[in-house]
């Protein structure tokens, strides 16, 4: 089934993706740190979107949606954030992950030291979500 992105249906496949595979859990056993993905928008998306996962341990504790009153309110340990256009790249496979941040098209507020040194998670992270059947916008 192919969940419309960016959706409330696919960051739910998201999380139980995660929450599902070994092999994430084996790699990101030792993460520690809440995300907030910032999907700018661009081309078909007209509204910013925020997605919000609580990653504890190589498990997903909490995914949600964020509207702009909520924002104020969390303080993720990352905040990464990109054009709809790039995060779309990201999920076909059409832009690699380490590169798009390196070149900041997918820019990261928060400890990037950790990030690198976690490079095999954040990899596993993105091949999970390039599993979960999407429906991008035209």
């Amino acid at each position: 089934m192919a969940y419309l992105f960016p959706s409330v249906e696919w960051l739910q496949a998201m999380r139980d993706k995660l929450n599902s595979d070994q092999d994430y859990a084996r790699i990101a056993k030792n993460w520690e740190g809440d995300l907030l993905f910032e999907i700018e928008a661009d081309g078909p998306l007209k509204e910013t979107s925020y997605f919000y996962f609580d990653l504890w341990h190589g498990t997903c504790r909490d995914v949600f949606m964020v509207n702009d009153e909520e924002l104020a309110d969390l303080k993720p340990a990352y905040v990464l954030s990109a054009t709809y256009s790039q995060i779309t790249r990201l999920l076909k496979g059409e832009l690699d992950p380490m590169q798009a941040m390196i070149t900041r098209k997918l820019k990261v507020k928060g400890s990037m030291a950790y990030m690198m040194r976690n490079v095999p998670v954040v990899l596993d992270f993105v091949r999970c979500a390039r599993e979960i059947e999407a429906e991008i916008l035209a």
